[in-house]
């Protein structure tokens, strides 16, 4: 460990910013590899504790992190993903083959009831995407009616020959995914168009109310952000399409390489974590580009940023299926959420919500499962738990006024702090992330605009970047208390290098 830099971090306690909606810590799980499929869903006659197929270890571990969203059932499969093949008694259920991920066919015995049953299992609100690319206005329509209306009607009758009475609480609707590449290779104005139309049938039955979001940009695309808030704001006119959707969404993935090459998540030289970090701080300069035009065509911010999807992306792990995107996860992927959280707290006036890709077994995953009912808590499965407390609190400003020289890497630079603070019931929560791989960080947190007592830390970190939790060695990347000391403006706490660490305070 080289010699401890020090940084000085100001937070303005009393100065009240926009509120962390807790749906920015949403998840994502779609039909791909063992997400769906031995992740969540083992079947009724699984050896595995299990409530109508769906896998209690992985429910109780999740529990845990109080996830606030799940989007299903894709991704790229939510595109060729037919709901009416999904419902019904199993055995009738016609199965599919899933020809964006690995060739494989399903027997779509995880289908809408099935979903809806996890999401309450979580205490999770569904965020359904449906199928713009191979599907139709009717077809998602009726897929509305199914799940959220009541009365008679007869979408209802079919939801209660099926064994559902009631109808669901769905708030969160997408209409498709990545229209520009797998669903549909779509120009922008095409498909505004169609997202026009789809959500126009996409009804509010009853109590419930869609939260519509539109299939959004690829990384900085500002031009297709742009022709969706062209097709549904005419810049103060009375007439034109008003309310169509509710939300605009963008995709942003870490790739240290090439799409090609990608790299290990776990065998990886000090350039490739630099080059990691630098990937993900850069997520703050996307977001500020796709705020700019939508404050231009929505100033009262009537229509919110949706991060449907992020994290890291590393190539598979050898041995395993291309098509399944299994990839083990370390402390610098929990770095990248630590990190990603900064900066969504930092611009949650406009950022509503984002889901990480994925919740189980696929990408920067919570959870790693096998079929002898082991589950692995990855290192940003404790990212989530920790920051726990920041949901729906209320942000205050977070300022790091002294740190070490930012590191330069092919004419890029990073920051080498990363922090933010929220309020919320008399309690701030402060996260404080130490990038620098190899240098410990004296941190003093310079409390402002009110008296706090009782402090508790806690730290997440690993001997190296590369430390991840196995099966053999499930706590190798865990929380542990740190240490928090007075200091000369407030408070005073040591991070380790490469580190994660979370201090709770009473007002």
């Amino acid at each position: 460990m080289s010699i401890a830099s020090s940084a000085r971090i100001v937070i303005d306690l009393d100065v009240p910013g926009p509120a962390i909606s807790r749906h920015l810590y949403g998840h994502f799980a779609e039909h791909l590899g063992r997400c769906i499929y031995e992740g969540f869903y083992v079947g009724e006659d699984s050896d595995l504790p299990n409530e109508g197929g769906i896998r209690l270890d992985v429910v109780e571990a999740l529990r845990a992190l109080d996830i606030p969203n799940l989007r299903w059932p894709g991704g790229c499969f939510a595109d060729e993903y037919h709901w009416k093949d999904g419902i019904g008694p199993k055995a009738d259920r016609p199965s599919m083959v899933n020809t964006h991920w690995g060739n494989v066919e399903e027997n779509n015995h995880f289908g809408t009831h099935e979903f809806m049953a996890l999401c309450e299992l979580l205490g999770a609100a569904p965020y359904v995407n449906g199928n713009v690319g191979s599907g139709t206005v009717r077809e998602m329509s009726e897929w509305v009616e199914y799940l959220t209306r009541d009365g008679d009607s007869p979408m209802v009758r079919e939801r209660k020959a099926n064994g559902r009475d009631e109808p669901w609480t769905v708030p969160f609707w997408g209409i498709g995914n990545e229209a520009w590449g797998c669903g549909g290779n779509m120009r922008a104005e095409a498909y505004a168009d169609l997202a026009r139309q789809y959500a126009t049938y996409l009804r509010d039955h009853g109590d419930n109310k869609l939260y519509r979001i539109a299939a959004g940009a690829s990384d900085d695309d500002l031009a297709w952000t742009e022709a969706l808030l062209k097709a549904v704001s005419c810049l103060g006119c009375e007439k034109g399409p008003k309310n169509l959707f509710q939300g605009i969404s963008f995709h942003y993935y870490t790739v240290a390489g090439t799409w090609q090459n990608k790299g290990s998540a776990t065998d990886f030289d000090v350039d490739a974590y630099y080059r990691t970090i630098i990937k993900a701080q850069d997520i703050e300069r996307v977001i500020r580009g796709h705020s700019a035009v939508m404050d231009a065509y929505d100033p009262d911010r009537k229509i919110g940023l949706v991060l449907d999807e992020w994290g890291t992306w590393w190539d598979v792990e050898p041995g395993t299926n291309p098509g399944f995107l299994y990839q083990q996860n370390a402390m610098r992927d929990a770095l990248v959420a630590s990190l990603h959280f900064d900066v969504f707290h930092r611009h949650a006036e406009r950022l509503v919500m984002a889901n990480i890709a994925q919740t189980v077994n696929v990408l920067q995953a919570m959870l790693l499962t096998d079929n002898d009912g082991g589950v692995v808590r990855t290192p940003t499965y404790h990212v989530f738990e920790m920051n726990k407390g920041h949901h729906d609190a209320v942000s205050v400003p977070t300022h790091v006024v002294e740190q070490p020289a930012a590191y330069e890497l092919d004419g890029k630079t990073m920051d080498l702090v990363s922090a933010s603070a929220s309020v919320k019931d008399g309690r701030a929560l402060v996260s404080v992330s130490n990038l620098d791989p190899v240098a410990a960080l004296d941190v003093v947190l310079d409390l402002r605009g009110a008296d706090v007592r009782e402090p508790a830390g806690r730290l997440l970190t690993a001997s190296k970047p590369q430390s991840h939790n196995t099966v053999g060695g499930p706590d190798a990347v865990a929380p542990a208390p740190l240490e928090v000391e007075p200091g000369p403006r407030g408070l005073r706490i040591t991070l380790p290098p490469h580190s994660f660490a979370t201090v709770s305070l009473a007002l």
